[in-house]
């Protein structure tokens, strides 16, 4: 076919990933009102507004809608208080409003004096944090994570294994990453995506990283594709995306659904 027509794949080549941008973050409202409000120390790890956890809440109730909460395997979550929040509230398990639930909490009672009640990991999908779907880091201190300690505390149920120092080691004051620079960490991202076993997948990151990830594909697509992939993502946005392994970056595992048609041993019968 081709390079612009369409294309054919194995299925088991391909994984499905659903990409969400956090909802409001207070430096969003101050951002808007001032840019250099990004800058400021007064919103290091910014979280959500009460604006934000009602586009949580929509969300929620859209993945709910469309059956889609109960298709995800895994949700990978960008290790920020913004993004952590975003992904319990939107995918996490029934609010826990009584306490006497087995499981660990997700996240607990009242984070960032929310007024939030605390969210249940029960008949949720796993929560993995991964460093490398972060925010465009440098400069904004919004884009500053706390210690792994500190999120622990909030989101008991979310597993931050794969980070590997307590503390914030990546953000630097100066210079601020560029789109260059965030774009090869998406590649990179998508690389180790295929390492994973989970087909479907949901994503909760940022505008920056998205943007960059989404920049370095599209390039063999026709031009109102690639327009789709450059726009903009809102707050709380969810944008669903299917990517293939074109270069056996994954596993050579077979798709379950496949069946190899083997011929029965013995000698062929009569055709009667």
């Amino acid at each position: 076919m081709d390079e612009k027509g369409t294309g054919l794949y194995p299925l088991h080549r391909c994984k499905t990933i659903h990409l969400v941008r956090h909802a409001q973050g207070i430096h969003n409202v101050a951002g808007e009102k001032d840019h250099s409000a990004y800058s400021s120390d007064k919103y290091f790890d910014a979280h959500l507004t009460p604006l934000g956890w009602q586009q949580v809440d929509n969300l929620r109730n859209h993945v709910q809608a469309t059956q889609l909460l109960n298709k995800i395997e895994l949700v990978i979550v960008s290790p920020l208080l913004r993004t952590i929040q975003t992904a319990v509230g939107a995918f996490g398990g029934e609010e826990d409003t009584n306490g006497e639930n087995a499981a660990a909490p997700l996240m607990v009672v009242n984070p960032s004096s929310s007024n939030r009640a605390a969210i249940s990991s029960l008949n949720s999908p796993p929560f993995l944090a991964v460093e490398l779907c972060r925010e465009t880091m440098g400069d904004h201190p919004c884009d500053r994570r706390r210690s792994v300690t500190e999120y622990k505390a909030i989101f008991p149920a979310v597993d931050f294994s794969l980070i590997e120092s307590d503390k914030d080691v990546l953000w630097k004051p100066s210079p601020r990453e560029s789109l260059e620079e965030v774009a090869a960490r998406g590649v990179e991202f998508i690389k180790w995506l295929w390492t994973r076993k989970e087909k479907e997948i949901a994503i909760v990151s940022h505008s920056g990283f998205l943007h960059g990830l989404l920049s370095s594909f599209g390039k063999d697509c026709v031009d109102d594709i690639k327009k789709q992939l450059s726009l903009h993502f809102n707050n709380c946005e969810l944008r669903s995306m299917v990517i293939v392994d074109r270069g056996k970056l994954g596993t050579d595992s077979a798709e379950t659904t496949n069946y190899p048609g083997k011929i029965p041993q013995g000698l062929d019968l009569p055709s009667g």
